[in-house]
């Protein structure tokens, strides 16, 4: 074990490993079992902080661990990883506007007080799931400006589990929600990864 004190790039990587548990333990469970959360309402709340808590504990306990391999980029990769976590911060903050912050933390899912709306401005115009597309963009920046290899094996799992998981369970309870309208716009506008039509 190396002990040293934490440096920028060190507290960067920590703090992107904890914001990624949210995925696994909040949004995974919410759209996963969407009525038994409808029922808990705004209770739900209280599972993220009941597991993510430990989650992030668990995370800075093993941080010399998690951070002992690290590639070396060259400047230009490092400066490179400073504007892509920028156009991921800016694409995120684009669709918390667009969201209300109530759509954003997730209100329409887990009460029938809020009932949300589909958006079809904006980043949402060219793929359904903005957000999703901004974390993995802010980690691949974070990879590149910090070089551990454990924020590139992030990058490359969130990519899956969010396509593989998040977004089939969130376009269900979406249609569930929204019905036609919502399968007319999953046809027309891809998931994930934008598309270039030729025209």
């Amino acid at each position: 074990m190396f002990h040293r004190g934490l440096t920028l790039n060190d507290i960067l990587a920590i703090i992107t490993l904890m914001f990624w548990g949210l995925v696994p333990l909040f949004w995974i469970p919410v759209h996963g079992f969407s009525a038994f959360f409808k029922k808990l309402g705004i209770f739900t709340y209280i599972t993220p902080v009941v597991t993510w808590i430990p989650f992030a504990w668990l995370i800075y306990a093993n941080r010399e661990f998690l951070l002992r391999y690290q590639v070396s980029f060259p400047l230009a990769a490092i400066s490179a990883g400073w504007i892509v976590l920028a156009l991921g911060t800016l694409l995120q903050l684009w669709t918390l506007k667009l969201l209300r912050g109530w759509g954003l933390i997730g209100l329409p899912e887990v009460t029938r007080l809020v009932q949300g709306r589909i958006i079809t401005t904006g980043p949402f115009s060219v793929i359904r799931h903005p957000t999703y597309l901004s974390h993995t963009i802010m980690y691949a920046g974070v990879f590149l400006i910090t070089g551990f290899v454990v924020i590139g094996t992030i990058t490359l799992l969130d990519i899956i589990v969010i396509n593989t998981l998040v977004i089939p369970l969130e376009d269900r309870e979406l249609v569930e929600r929204f019905g036609e309208e919502y399968r007319r716009y999953k046809d027309r506008v891809p998931a994930f990864f934008p598309v270039i039509s030729k025209k």
